[in-house]
């Protein structure tokens, strides 16, 4: 058997106990966390980043609160291309002991056919029925291998499938033909697959009302009671992906969250079909490799709310967790304050406030500075710097839901006002984990020509401020950039800061899209409220920039 780093085979999984109610037994499963990147990888284990997974780390997972795993697996790169599609041994046992470690734990797991939806899943319309041998194949060799394992373990039929060049109706039917054929071909080879919950997927694991609809029709249509359906939810798509200025945590996004936990709800849960939303997070948030897209106080609100959402609705959540949430060397949180905000969310509300951060003016008179409380039904019980609480009256004075930090406050918090984060505070509530505050000194950016081959590495002087957005028209006002339907251009896509080089880049993406010999201006927008003007040329290969 498959031994990583050393660390000896599995022993035999725990037999833990499972409910018999389908509900309750997904309620169990709550939290969950995907191990993503890692059996899912192409081609194999480490090429995405991630150690080979040990033993170790699930007992961490298991130790940090969550009761269940999801494993993705890709299993194309490990699998004979025809007939009769075979899937190595040495992978499909590597596999088998991974998921036995984790139910070794007394974790749930989900067992799924990951990225083969895109790989070749997609293709069904133009090569049906080749498609469906090796679909069918894939089933029966991993239904097989696991077929004697307890019943904490889940098998889901694929992972957001896709279907390339086909009509609406086709996708439907493709869809339908996967998850029934995936149904029956588990369901016969016995064993504990008899009655293993098995979890069918929407058309792209998309919460859409039409697409629940019509998986709700072929679940009832299966006429089995151990059934799951599952979904994936990354937010309302501008937010999550900082696109079109949509950079905050507003009313529209707060919209979209409530209204699509409700239609899990309404579709699934009050007809008694357990909802295992299988992946949820940002698209852009968080990536250790590359500056935050969403900025850290509005991805904080957003995993604050999406937690009461599912405790609402009654569906069990599946943290996405590619590597950048827990460090899987160390087996540490890389933000241990947004792990903790997450933690909280699954089992109460937590207050937050209007901004994360408050900028103070290098030069000037420091002035009071009021933000919103966001109790989300708790009770605002004070500010603390540390340890310390700060004076009501003296060091702030709050109005309903308004709170002001007073001039003399801040002025010691800034200190000497050295660029950047000065001091933290906290907002304290009833529940949940405290808010912090960061009270940081901030100038006007400063930016500089340059010039640059295919991208534009522009010299800029941060100041203390975060940029936030990036705006981009041509002369006549239009839109400029790869998302020419707006003037504000994806985050990390067509530009992005690098703070610790003193720079932003404006990205080859954006390069690459904007018309040769047509000056385009930039108006990069900073979390302070301040805005800096700056204009680029392309000339074939090269861009120029200027102030």
């Amino acid at each position: 058997m498959f031994v990583a780093g050393g660390t000896t085979a599995a022993a035999a999984p725990a037999h833990r106990s499972v409910p018999s109610d389908p509900m309750a037994a997904v309620a169990a499963m709550q939290p969950s966390w995907n191990l993503g990147n890692t059996l899912d990888a192409i081609p194999d284990e480490t090429s995405w980043g991630n150690p080979l997974v040990t033993k170790p780390l699930f007992d961490t997972i298991r130790a940090q609160g969550f009761h269940s795993v999801r494993i993705p697996v890709t299993w194309s790169g490990h699998q004979s291309a025809g007939t009769p599609y075979t899937i190595d041994a040495t992978f499909l046992t590597r596999v088998k002991q991974v998921v036995d470690w984790a139910l070794a734990d007394g974790l749930y797991v989900e067992l799924n056919v990951h990225h083969d939806s895109w790989q070749w899943i997609a293709n069904m319309a133009s090569d049906h029925d080749t498609v469906l041998a090796r679909f069918n194949a894939t089933w029966q060799q991993i239904a097989t291998a696991f077929r004697d394992e307890p019943r904490s373990l889940l098998l889901e039929s694929v992972n957001e499938p896709q279907f390339n060049n086909a009509t609406d109706a086709q996708k439907t039917q493709f869809m339908n033909e996967l998850n029934t054929s995936f149904h029956t071909i588990v369901r016969q080879t016995g064993g504990g697959n008899a009655s293993r919950l098995l979890v069918l997927p929407t058309l792209g694991c998309t919460p859409d009302q039409t697409l629940m609809d019509n998986l709700s029709a072929e679940m009832t249509s299966l006429h089995d009671h151990n059934l799951v359906a599952t979904v994936h939810y990354y937010g309302y798509w501008p937010f999550s992906a900082n696109i079109a200025g949509t950079t905050r945590f507003d009313a529209t996004t707060q919209q979209d969250m409530v209204d699509t936990f409700a239609r899990m709800r309404s579709t699934f849960v009050a007809k008694g079909i357990p909802v295992y939303v299988g992946e949820f997070g940002l698209l852009s948030y968080p990536d250790y490799t590359q500056p935050d897209a969403v900025e850290r106080g509005e991805a904080m609100k957003y995993f604050e709310q999406l937690g009461y959402q599912a405790r609402l609705s009654g569906v069990t959540t599946a943290l996405w967790d590619a590597g950048s949430f827990l460090n899987r060397t160390s087996f540490q949180w890389r933000d241990p304050g947004l792990f903790a905000q997450i933690k909280s969310a699954y089992t109460t509300r937590s207050g937050t406030a209007s901004t994360d951060t408050v900028y103070v003016p290098k030069s000037g008179a420091v002035t009071a500075q009021t933000l919103t409380l966001n109790p989300n039904g708790a009770r605002f019980l004070g500010l603390w710097r540390g340890t310390t609480p700060l004076v009501p009256g003296r060091d702030y004075t709050v109005a309903g839901n308004q709170i002001t930090l007073t001039a003399p406050e801040l002025t010691t918090l800034v200190g000497n006002r050295a660029y950047g984060v000065n001091a933290t505070i906290q907002a304290r509530y009833s529940s949940g984990v405290p808010w912090s505050i960061a009270v940081a000194t901030f100038d006007q950016p400063v930016l500089s020509a340059a010039t640059g081959t295919g991208s534009l590495s522009v010299p800029a002087q941060f100041r203390g401020d975060r940029l936030a957005t990036m705006e981009a028209r041509y002369a006549d006002g239009t839109n400029a950039g790869p998302a020419n339907w707006t003037s504000y251009q994806q985050f990390n896509t067509a530009f992005s800061p690098d703070y610790p080089h003193n720079a932003i880049t404006v990205l080859p993406t954006f390069v690459n899209a904007i018309t040769d010999g047509s000056p385009v201006t930039l108006t990069f927008h900073f979390w302070s409220g301040t805005t800096v003007t700056y204009h680029v040329t392309k000339s074939g290969t090269t861009i120029t920039g200027t102030t």
